[in-house]
């Protein structure tokens, strides 16, 4: 089934999104780089790119289909995954300027 394997690759894909690595302070910007750590705005470029590419994915299938190429179920699943990436990508959003918000409240 598509759904599942979808998901199982978005899960895959976010293990290194999660708290706890976000929080985590790398011991200098040098060591974090050479350590192999990405940083937050590289996490959120593959996040970018990843939810672009689901996008390119469903024109592609969408384009396939229009030309009697392809099946409708490949669209469909094409959109959903479109879909999700974007619903994931607007919820990290809201969740980065959450927390701006709860920073800027902060006392200095």
């Amino acid at each position: 089934m598509a759904t599942s394997s979808f998901a199982a690759g978005a899960y895959a894909s976010t293990q290194g999104l999660g708290a706890g690595n976000l929080m985590r302070k790398p011991l200098g910007a040098a060591a974090g780089a050479s350590a192999g750590m990405p940083d937050f705005s590289s996490l959120i470029g593959k996040a970018l790119e990843a939810t672009a590419d689901a996008g390119r994915k469903g024109d592609i299938q969408t384009a396939s289909v229009a030309a009697g190429r392809s099946d409708i179920v490949d669209v469909v699943t094409a959109v959903a995954e479109s879909e999700a990436a974007i619903e994931t990508l607007v919820a990290v959003r809201d969740r980065v300027i959450a927390a701006y918000e709860e920073i800027m409240r902060m006392p200095v």
